[in-house]
C-alpha cells in the first residue's frame, strides 16, 4: 500500500450532501462506508472534518460578531460533525474515538498526542474535533498539525473536484488540472487548496498532500492503493511540473 497512516480532511459541507445546511445521514453513512473500507485494508486512519454546514466562524465574524467567539461556535460545530461520523463508522462495527482540543469528556476525549496514536495503532479511528482548540485557526490548519503529531503519512484532501486546478473548473472551463506540484507553487500561485498555514507546516515538515474528489466512490481506497487520482503537492516536484 502506498500509505500506512492516513489523515482525511473532511469540509463540513461535505456532510450535507444537496441539503444546504446541517447533516444528511445519508452522506455521512457513505462516507463511513468508504473510510471502513480503507480501514479493513489495515490502514490506520484519522479525520478531522469541519464545521461549515453547522456554522462558519470567518462568515459570522464579517458580518459582525465577534472573531474569537464565532470561531469557537465553529469549532463546537466541528465536534457536532465529528459525533455524527463516530455514530455511522460504529454502525459499521468499527471502533472510533473522538477527540476533541476542546475539553467536553461526557462528548469526546480530551487531546493528548500519544493517547491517539495509541488509538490508531490499536486499529481504532480518530476523529479530530474542535480545530486546535484555539480561534484564529481553520480546519487547515488544524489538520496539517494533526497529522504532523500523529505521523502521518500523507494529508488526503477531500474536495467536490477532481484535484488542484488553475482556476475553479466548475466556473471557468479553461482551468487545467495540475496532476503534481510543490508546496510553493500553491503559496505563490495562491491556488485554493488549503490555507497558507496550512500548507506552510507541510513545506516545512515535508509532509505530502493529496487533493482528490471525495464524490467519486472509492477514490479513498485507490489512492492509498497507489492509483495515480487527484493532485499531489510534494517536495520532490519541480517547479514546472504538470
Amino acid at each position: 500500500m502506498r500509505f500506512r497512516r492516513i489523515l482525511l480532511k473532511l469540509s463540513g459541507e461535505a456532510l450535507m450532501g444537496e441539503s444546504g445546511y446541517g447533516i444528511d445521514p445519508n452522506v455521512v453513512r457513505r462516507i463511513a462506508q468508504e473510510v471502513k473500507e480503507v480501514h479493513d485494508l489495515g490502514v490506520e486512519v484519522a479525520l478531522v472534518v469541519g464545521g461549515g454546514n453547522i456554522f462558519r466562524g470567518i462568515k459570522a465574524s464579517v458580518m459582525g460578531m465577534d472573531r474569537a467567539s464565532a470561531d469557537y461556535m465553529g469549532m463546537l460545530a466541528t465536534v457536532m460533525n465529528a459525533v455524527a461520523l463516530q455514530d455511522a463508522l460504529e454502525k459499521l462495527n468499527v471502533f472510533t474515538r473522538v477527540v476533541s482540543a476542546i475539553e467536553m469528556r461526557e462528548v469526546a476525549e480530551p487531546f493528548i498526542r500519544r493517547r491517539a496514536i495509541r488509538h490508531l495503532e490499536k486499529g481504532r479511528i480518530v476523529i479530530f474535533a474542535a480545530g486546535i482548540g484555539q480561534p484564529f485557526f481553520t480546519t487547515d490548519t488544524a489538520a496539517a498539525m494533526r497529522a504532523l503529531e500523529i505521523q502521518a503519512d500523507v494529508i488526503m484532501k477531500a474536495t467536490g473536484v477532481g484535484g488542484i486546478y488553475t482556476a475553479d473548473p466548475r466556473k471557468d472551463p479553461n482551468a487545467v488540472k495540475i496532476d503534481e506540484l510543490n508546496y510553493m507553487r500553491v503559496l505563490q500561485e495562491e491556488l485554493a487548496v488549503m490555507d497558507a498555514s496550512a500548507v506552510s507546516l507541510c513545506k516545512e515538515n515535508n509532509l505530502p498532500i493529496l487533493v482528490f474528489n471525495m464524490t467519486e466512490h472509492g477514490n479513498i481506497k485507490r489512492a492509498v492503493m497507489g492509483e495515480r487520482i487527484g493532485s499531489i503537492i510534494r517536495p520532490d516536484i519541480g517547479p514546472s511540473a504538470k
